[in-house]
C-alpha cells in the first residue's frame, strides 16, 4: 500500500494518555518586527501545535467477577478518555515531549500531563 498524505497517519496508533502533535508554524518576527533566526523558536520551553492523533486515555482496571481459572477470560480494558481532541491547538511543555520523525515530518508525542492549555474551535 502506498502511503499518501491522506492515509499515512491512519496506521499510527497512539498509546495510553499520549497525543501526537504537529508544531504550529512559528512566527518569523517578534511583535515589534524583529526577524528571528531559525532555531530560536525550537528552543523555547513552551511550544504550541495541533493535535493530529490521540490515544484512548488512561486505562482503568476492571474488577473480575467470579471467574473460574478454567474459563476463557477476555480482557475488557476500559479507559478514562482524554480531555484533548484531534484538531485542538495545544500549548505544551517541550521537556515533556518526545520528538519523532515520521515520513520526513517532525512530530511530537506528548503526555496529556505535559499539555498546559487547549484551544478548541467549537464550544466546550
Amino acid at each position: 500500500m502506498q502511503l499518501t498524505s491522506d492515509n499515512k497517519l491512519k496506521n499510527l496508533i497512539v498509546v495510553g494518555d499520549r497525543v501526537l502533535i504537529r508544531l504550529k508554524k512559528p512566527n518569523e518576527r517578534t511583535s515589534t518586527g524583529l526577524y528571528l533566526p531559525p532555531g530560536v523558536q525550537e528552543k523555547e520551553k513552551v511550544q504550541q501545535g495541533y493535535i493530529i492523533k490521540i490515544g484512548p486515555g488512561y486505562p482503568i482496571p476492571v474488577a473480575s467477577e467470579d471467574h473460574e481459572p478454567w474459563m476463557d477470560q477476555e480482557e475488557k480494558v476500559k479507559y478514562i478518555p482524554l480531555q484533548a481532541r484531534e484538531g485542538d491547538l495545544a500549548i505544551f511543555l517541550l521537556s515533556g515531549a518526545h520528538e519523532v520523525i515520521y515520513e520526513g515530518e517532525k512530530l511530537y508525542i506528548v503526555s496529556q500531563s505535559a499539555i498546559l492549555m487547549l484551544e478548541r474551535e467549537q464550544e466546550l
